[in-house]
């Protein structure tokens, strides 16, 4: 006989996710060829590069740091080059590796991504140029496709599910 007050079987531990933090790291702008670009007519060639990178910094805590770098080029010329990291502290406790190391390369650059292209407006605009909206990342197609194309460079093509 069992006691009531005893549960049927141990209770999975609980996963708890959580942001605790979110900050601008490092920003930066450079604009060379100012002010001489500014008479030109403004068709910029725009460059944007993505990346994410984390690590842990205590016991279930992460920092994601997310950066972005935009180029815009007139011709050869460089107008400006917005560099920055919008960085975040993520809690994460109960989840397998394979879980978290999802949650850092999706949900976690999803959550800085808004953060991060308000700060690439607001700097361009400072700089005296024309607005830049980014339009929103898939940061869960990017990390698939990242994971498809490392498949594909493994010894035969696949990897174990």
């Amino acid at each position: 006989m069992t006691d009531d007050n005893t549960p049927a079987s141990t209770p999975a531990t609980e996963q708890r996710f959580s942001l605790e933090k979110i900050y601008l790291k490092d920003a930066s702008l450079e604009s060379p060829n100012v002010p001489a670009l500014f008479t030109s007519k403004w068709e910029p060639e725009i460059n944007l590069q993505l990346s994410s990178e984390s690590k842990l910094v205590d016991p279930d805590v992460f920092e994601t740091i997310l950066t972005i770098t935009v180029t815009a080029k007139l011709g050869e010329k460089t107008a400006y080059l917005v560099e920055l990291k919008q960085a975040g502290v993520f809690v994460m406790r109960g989840f397998q590796e394979a879980e978290i190391t999802s949650l850092l390369n999706t949900y976690c650059p999803s959550t800085l991504f808004p953060y991060a292209r308000e700060a690439v407006h607001n700097l361009i605009e400072k700089g005296g140029f024309p607005p830049l909206y980014l339009a929103p990342v898939n940061f869960d197609a990017m990390w698939a496709q990242q994971q498809h194309d490392r498949a594909q460079a493994a010894p035969g093509g696949s990897v174990a599910h």
